[in-house]
Parts: structure tokens; C-alpha cells; sequence
């Protein structure tokens, strides 16, 4: 055998071992890559869904607490037959419908167990009554449940078997002096409701969403969601684990982790499972103001398969072959060097350093489109996934907006000012200070808006927010508690303090109504509190003080004795 003969074999042999090397190495910092770009894909796309769920929700919830809340509502619930009550709290109803975003409601009574109704065809506006709810009946277990349970609000797809309708249900307990005297709430269409929210349309991409047992709430299938959970066993639901076929133990590690944690949609957890007999990345976060759990599995063979790779690995082979045929000075300058800097910079973009890839030289030949490719595909990762994170932030401030402030005052809302009186509550007690709460309400409101529309009725509003905005020192607090009623936190604040902010915000807004044409007062109720005191005790004191503030004539301001209670 000649030595041109040996030398070409060991060239074709040296080709075959080093392709194959190259290879192995190739598709395992591939694969390396594939997955660290998976999970975070998979953490951003986690908190996306869950902001575009929330979103939505937050605000059906905090409306059907408002309708929970009615006094209206709460009156007519204790005697359901009186025809007058009857008739306002039809127009109650309505008014609550047309505000929410499918337009429809319920309202359902425990002591009667009367179900009313309305749609968004208005279809009910004449009888809203649609049947009774009857304990023995198992389709109307989830009422007696729910009130049985006494958790404020809840969430669930269920099918209301008498409507012949199927929704995504906001159920929230009525009370009416401590006691829950009915629920109210809505429902949104659930077919829309997937294809907004579920269905991305991403293919290799599945988001789902669980409760805290895990049986499936939403998913892009209907078929696979567990309709009416709350009243089945533990064994008939259809949970996560049905999905999967490999990783369901993990899962339920990471859920229950999550829950104990309380975290928030802020913190992600990921681990590989399997789905469909293929290996998928599972992220999931916990929304705890829903107590759901949103779970996104992404198949990386689909999304972004290795496969892809393999015209780079044809580049690297020929690079190989040519490395093989000239000197090893060429070698390193044309192939070994680059690489080296793409190796290095593949790492870097790992960490989440996209800048890494416009930090290599541009080259000539292969590798140099090789380079090219990377960059681009480093600058598509690193702008889709600043966009992803831009838009999870901007609805995480809005949601946060959202759940904290009144849209139409820029006030503080009732949960906005609740988180306030426990802060400032538990500070005075630090510190040993009182604080004042004054409690304002207009003056024949629902005159203003039966006489002159409830544009004039949202002025009145802006009026007064404005007017406590001004009359009120920086430090201390205004908020929309609900309906035309307002509540001032003053701290710190003292009895002489207390007297003369309650009568000269109450005659700033006389004075301010009648200089721009609308005459309108209001009533004020305050109340000095102590640390000590429990904040229901001190709600109950300042309204106590505006009740006898209206019992006396209106336009008029009291404030809570000593011995108040």
C-alpha cells in the first residue's frame, strides 16, 4: 500500500471520527442551548398568561363585589317579597349588568333560595326570576356549598344545567350585618374566553390553567376541563395528571411549594415532564388572588427542534475537511478561533447576555454566515423577549392600578384603602398615636342621577375627590369607599384636628357644588380612633356618626363620642 493511499485513508478516517465528534459535541451544546432559551421562554410566557388572565378577572371580581355590596341588594335580600325593594333591586341588577363585560348576572338567595337572571339579550328584563335552588337537587350543590364554606369569593366552570348554559362563574358572598344572606356574581362566555386568554395559537406552546387540587380549569380542549370541581370527590376530577405521562410527582412538588409560598405569578417554577409520550419544559406559577395555578408546557422538539442545527454541523464538517488539507496556522485562523468566540458567546447569550452575539467579528465564508445567524437569532430572542417582559410589566402596573385605585375619582378604592387602615393601624399602635377617619356620603345622590343623568352624578363625584384631594394635608389619604360614599384617613390626628377637617371639607364641597351649578352636600360621620380599637369598630363608629349627621338634616358633620362602639 502506497503512502498516498495510507495518507488518504487516514484523512477519510480522521474525517469520519472528527465528523462524528463534531457532531456529538454540535447537538449537545445545541440541546444546551434549545433548553436554556426554553425556560426562559417558559418563565416569561408563564407570567404573560397569567397578567392576561388576571387582567380580566380582577375587574369582574371587583365589580361583583361592588354588586355584593349594594345596600339596595342587601335591604331587598331580607325581604325579598316587598315589591317595592323588589323593583329596585331589578334596576340594581341591570345597572350592575351593563357593566359587566359579558353583561349578564346573578343573584341567588339563601333563605329562598330564589335564583334571578338576566343575559346580555336583556332576555330576562322583565322576569328575572328563572327557578329555585333546591339542596337535595346535585346540580345546586355548588350554592350551598360555597355558602357552607363562607369563602368570599370563588371561581369555577360550571354548567348551569336550568340556563343551558356553560360559563366561567364569579360567585361572591352577600352579607348583610355579618350575616351572608345570598351570592351574587357573573359569567364569562367560555368559548371566548379560551380562544382570548388559552388558546395562543403557538404550536409546540399548552396553557392550562389548575386550581389548588389541580383539576384542570381551563384548557384550549373544553373537553379536557373539569366542569363543576367543587362539588366532586378528589377521584372523579379531571386533573393535571391525566395530561401527563411522566413528571406528575414534580409537578405536584412545585404546586404545593408554590401555594405554602405564596409568591405570586412573580416566581416561576420549571422542570421537564412528559406529555403525549414527548418531553416537554412545564412552567408553572401560582395566582394566589385566585388561588389557581397557571401551568404552560412547551414541547422544544416543535418549537425549536435541534434538527435546525444541522446545516451549521454540515459547515463545521467542511471547515473540518479543510482544516485537514492546509496548515495548522490556517486551521486555527480560519475554523478554531471563531468557533471558540461563538462557543463563548452561545454561553454568554445561556446567561441571558443577547449583547454577547454583536460583540464577535464579523468574518468572511461560512462561519462568518454562521455568525450572522446567531446574531440574528441572539437579537429575535433578545427583542422578543424585552417585548414579553415590557408587556408582563406594563400589565403588572396595570392590574396593580387596577386593584388599588378608583377610575373614575383617582382615589383610593376600598381594597386600596383597607391595605392603608391596617398599615396605619398597626404603625399608631407602634407608636402609640391616634387616628382620625372621617366618613363622608352624598346627599340624595340618586336624585342627581334620576334628574340629571349619571354623567352629572360622575361630576358630582370628581367634584368631591377633588375637593378632599385639596382639603386634606399630604400626608394623609382619600378614597372612594363605594358608590357615593367617600372615607379621609387623617394620621396623626387629634379631636380639634378631627372637627375642623370633617366641617371644612364638608363646606368646601357645598361651597365648590354651588359655584359650578351643581347643589349638592354632603353628610359627615368621623370617628377618633386608638390602635386598640378593631378597624370594624371604628367603620361602624364614624357611620354611626353619619347616620346621625343625615338623621338631623343632611349637610351636617358629627363625630363619634368617647363611649361609641
Amino acid at each position: 500500500m502506497s503512502l498516498k493511499t495510507r495518507f488518504q485513508l487516514l484523512i477519510a478516517a480522521l474525517l469520519l471520527v472528527t465528523s462524528v465528534a463534531t457532531w456529538t459535541v454540535f447537538e449537545h451544546i445545541a440541546e444546551g442551548i434549545v433548553e436554556q432559551w426554553g425556560l426562559r421562554i417558559a418563565e416569561i410566557q408563564v407570567r404573560y398568561d397569567s397578567a392576561r388572565l388576571l387582567q380580566p378577572l380582577e375587574r369582574e371580581i371587583a365589580l361583583a363585589m361592588q354588586m355584593a355590596d349594594s345596600t339596595v341588594l342587601r335591604r331587598w335580600s331580607r325581604d325579598p317579597d316587598d315589591v317595592e325593594l323588589l323593583a329596585a333591586a331589578t334596576e340594581e341588577m341591570d345597572s350592575f349588568r351593563r357593566n359587566f363585560r359579558d353583561q349578564n348576572y346573578f343573584v341567588a338567595l339563601r333563605e329562598s333560595g330564589a335564583y334571578y337572571h338576566n343575559n346580555a339579550a336583556n332576555e330576562f328584563a322583565d322576569e328575572p326570576y328563572r327557578y329555585t335552588l333546591d339542596p337535595e337537587n346535585p346540580d345546586d350543590a355548588w350554592f350551598f356549598l360555597l355558602i357552607e364554606q363562607g369563602k368570599q369569593f370563588h371561581i369555577n366552570i360550571n354548567p348551569d344545567v336550568e340556563l343551558d348554559v356553560t360559563k366561567l362563574w364569579i360567585d361572591v358572598l352577600m352579607y348583610d350585618d355579618d350575616e351572608i344572606t345570598g351570592m351574587v356574581g357573573t359569567g364569562l362566555d367560555l368559548d371566548s374566553f379560551l380562544q382570548e386568554i388559552v388558546d395562543i395559537g403557538q404550536p409546540g406552546i399548552t396553557t392550562l390553567f389548575v386550581d389548588h387540587s389541580g383539576a384542570i380549569q381551563l384548557h384550549r380542549d373544553p373537553e379536557i376541563i373539569d366542569y363543576a370541581s367543587l362539588v366532586k370527590p378528589e377521584g372523579q376530577k379531571s386533573s393535571i395528571e391525566l395530561l401527563l405521562n411522566g413528571g406528575e410527582t414534580r409537578v405536584r412538588e412545585m404546586m404545593t411549594r408554590l401555594r405554602a409560598e405564596q409568591s405570586g405569578p412573580e416566581q416561576v417554577l420549571t422542570d421537564f415532564v412528559s406529555m403525549d409520550g414527548k418531553r416537554h419544559l412545564a412552567g408553572i406559577a401560582y395566582l394566589p388572588a385566585i388561588d389557581w395555578f397557571e401551568v404552560t408546557l412547551i414541547d422544544l422538539d416543535e418549537l425549536m427542534p435541534v434538527s435546525h442545527f444541522a446545516s451549521v454541523a454540515l459547515v463545521f464538517s467542511l471547515m473540518l475537511l479543510t482544516a485537514l488539507l492546509v496548515m495548522h496556522i490556517a486551521l486555527r485562523r480560519l475554523l478554531l478561533d471563531p468557533l471558540l468566540a461563538l462557543e463563548q458567546s452561545m454561553l454568554k447569550v445561556q446567561t441571558g447576555n443577547f449583547d454577547a452575539a454583536d460583540e464577535l467579528t464579523a468574518r468572511s465564508g461560512e462561519i462568518g454566515r454562521v455568525i450572522s445567524h446567531f446574531r440574528s437569532m441572539a437579537s429575535a430572542i433578545r427583542d422578543n423577549t424585552r417585548n414579553l417582559e415590557a408587556k408582563v410589566q406594563e400589565r403588572t402596573l396595570a392590574l396593580e392600578r387596577l386593584a388599588r385605585y378608583d377610575d373614575l375619582t383617582g382615589l383610593f378604592n376600598r381594597r386600596g384603602m383597607g391595605e392603608l387602615l391596617h398599615e396605619v393601624q398597626a404603625r399608631c399602635q407602634r407608636e402609640n398615636q391616634t387616628y382620625g377617619l372621617i366618613w363622608l356620603d352624598l346627599d340624595n345622590f340618586k336624585d342627581i342621577n334620576d334628574s340629571h343623568g349619571h354623567s352629572m352624578g360622575d361630576q358630582a363625584l370628581q367634584t368631591v375627590a377633588e375637593q378632599l384631594r385639596t382639603g386634606i394635608r399630604p400626608y394623609d389619604h382619600a378614597a372612594r369607599w363605594g358608590g357615593d360614599e367617600f372615607l379621609v384617613l387623617l394620621n396623626p390626628c387629634d379631636h380639634s384636628n378631627l372637627s375642623r377637617t370633617a366641617e371644612r371639607l364638608r363646606e368646601m364641597i357645598a361651597q365648590t357644588s354651588s359655584e359650578q351649578g351643581m347643589v349638592f352636600t354632603v353628610s359627615v360621620g368621623a370617628c377618633l380612633a386608638t390602635a386598640e380599637k378593631p378597624l370594624h369598630a371604628v367603620l361602624q363608629a364614624a357611620d354611626d356618626a353619619l347616620y346621625q349627621a343625615k338623621q338631623a338634616g343632611r349637610n351636617q358633620y358629627r363625630v363619634a363620642t368617647e363611649s361609641a362602639d
